[in-house]
């Protein structure tokens, strides 16, 4: 008899070596041909139409239409569209509000290599969308140097795994600026973008997760949205927010990702979580494209298919999972993971980066701090393997739903 507290991703391995060859036309319900995938177009976490887009959750108007919230949304319009879409209309309306705003970067001119800088410099001007050479060390010095004059800097870093030649230029200058100025100059009004996280065929040089290297930088804040209007809403409150901020765009939501958004200018808070789901017997916690992989995590819990059905206790199938979106991972909203944890005693942490110096790290030792004596099991954390994201077998590397839902079993039946 397996143990239900046996990782799950073992079990499965053993399978088939359990089964003796007469049994190969078993009855058994085989795995589906895709193996157990989600589509992220489909996820119930996207808004798909007007009236759920303008009730989103922390969504504030910068130009409001009326005194009344409940009644400011009524003459507001959305379109649909996907994230880069999302990105491009949220950096047409920097540019449009604020004269000093530029937009810089390798290939900007041309759209970028993900377009979403598409047509801005036939509109805005090629003197304030232009190319750069390739060098992102430059790139990071001169939005600093641009910053420091008081004007709005949007750079854009083609690929997050090309960000480490200016990691001197953003922890050493951009993040202490103002520290070491004693408030006198700042680079405050710099904005890094950054395409982030796996494709399923990037490799090692273009599905890396970097943001755990900048949990130490303190003076600079770091966010990653999971969807067209948070990216949006969030984009729009980096650029105006007083700090210099690293964007990290989870590229494949860039075109599976879509919404309604709301054409008009708004912000969401950074700083701030986002709970999706409430519950009260364990918190997941992540951010990102990893996000969707929990949602599906959250459906194979309640209904797990008959292939793996007999790996779900049936106890664990009711359980009530509070899943957050952390969105803001420098500075991480510590007081909403906590409150959740004391409510629930149990913590998932998931994300594609690997677990050695992560951001999952950091959050289990907060958590593991302020809620001892609250904790019903070890806190859990489920990342890539810490190895070089591989060229051939990188959807072994990244979080799967049946790695979040071994995870999940094992927390709760602890």
């Amino acid at each position: 008899m397996l143990s239900p507290r046996q990782p799950m991703f073992r079990v499965l391995r053993t399978l088939p070596r359990l089964q003796h060859a007469s049994r190969r036309w078993s009855s058994t319900e085989p795995p589906p041909a895709g193996g157990h995938s989600y589509t992220i177009g489909t996820s119930s976490l996207l808004k798909p139409t007007r009236d759920v887009a303008l009730r989103t959750q922390g969504l504030q108007w910068v130009d409001p239409m009326d005194s009344d919230p409940s009644r400011d949304m009524l003459g507001r319009e959305t379109r649909k569209m996907n994230m880069y879409q999302a990105i491009r209309d949220a950096l047409s309306i920097a540019l449009s509000k604020d004269d000093t705003a530029i937009v810089f970067g390798e290939d900007v001119a041309f759209g970028g290599v993900f377009r979403c800088t598409m047509g801005l410099a036939e509109e805005f001007g090629r003197e304030r969308v232009f190319n750069t050479p390739l060098t992102e060390q430059g790139i990071a010095g001169f939005g600093i140097g641009y910053a420091a004059m008081g004007h709005t800097a949007i750079a854009e870093i083609q690929f997050a795994d090309y960000i480490f030649p200016a990691f001197d230029q953003i922890v050493n200058e951009a993040a202490k600026y103002r520290f070491r100025s004693s408030g006198d100059f700042d680079a405050g009004k710099l904005t890094i973008r950054c395409p982030s996280m796996a494709v399923g065929h990037g490799g090692h040089y273009h599905s890396q997760s970097p943001e755990g290297f900048f949990m130490g930088a303190a003076g600079i804040k770091l966010v990653i949205p999971r969807s067209p209007i948070q990216a949006k809403g969030l984009l729009l409150s980096s650029i105006r927010d007083p700090n210099p901020v690293i964007f990290m765009e989870p590229k494949i939501l860039y075109r599976s990702a879509v919404e309604q958004v709301p054409i008009d200018d708004y912000e969401i808070p950074l700083g701030k979580a986002d709970v999706l789901r409430r519950g009260s017997d364990l918190t997941v916690v992540s951010w990102g494209t990893p996000i969707y992989t929990c949602e599906s995590a959250l459906e194979l819990l309640a209904k797990p298919p008959q292939s793996i059905s007999q790996h779900v206790p049936p106890s664990v199938r009711s359980a009530r999972v509070e899943l957050i979106d952390l969105r803001t991972i420098m500075p991480w909203d510590v007081e909403t993971v906590v409150e959740s944890v004391q409510r629930t005693g149990r913590l998932v942490v998931v994300h594609e980066a690997g677990r050695i110096g992560g951001v999952g790290a950091e959050i289990g030792a907060e958590i593991q701090k302020k809620c001892f004596l609250k904790l019903n099991a070890p806190v859990k954390l489920v990342t890539g393997w810490d190895m070089p994201v591989p060229m051939q077998y990188e959807k072994f590397y990244m979080p799967d739903n049946i790695r979040i839902l071994d995870a999940m079993v094992e927390t709760l039946t602890f």
